[in-house]
């Protein structure tokens, strides 16, 4: 079982930059590739990024590419979104997860709000 707790979230004007935390359980945290997600209100939950297990291949969506960073310490068990020149439109509950044995898990979310 995964366990995952994200945290960071905030209020930051356009522009701005933020740098979201998600701490796994678990012994195996460097065997699964991770991800992070979003859902702004009333809309669909996206994908933001994604990192492989060793750290070495990131994927990102359109839309955040070049401004978002994802990376992972296996050491610490911790995944991290950098997020710089934030925009309004990135406002939203922000969600890190994972796949093992083909069950998802995702954490409780933590909300990223930009002010223009």
């Amino acid at each position: 079982q995964v366990q995952l707790v994200e945290s960071g979230g905030g209020l930051v004007q356009a522009g701005g930059s933020l740098r979201l935390s998600c701490a796994a359980s678990g012994r195996t945290f460097s065997s699964y590739d991770m991800g992070w997600f979003r859902q702004a209100p009333d809309k669909e939950r996206e994908f933001v990024a994604t990192i492989s297990r060793s750290g070495g291949r990131t994927y990102y969506a359109d839309s955040v590419k070049g401004r978002f960073t994802i990376s992972r310490d296996n050491a610490t068990k911790t995944l991290y979104l950098q997020m710089n020149s934030l925009k309004p439109e990135d406002t939203a509950l922000y969600y890190c997860s994972t796949n093992v044995g083909g069950l998802n898990y995702w954490g409780q979310g933590t909300q990223v709000t930009v002010s223009s």
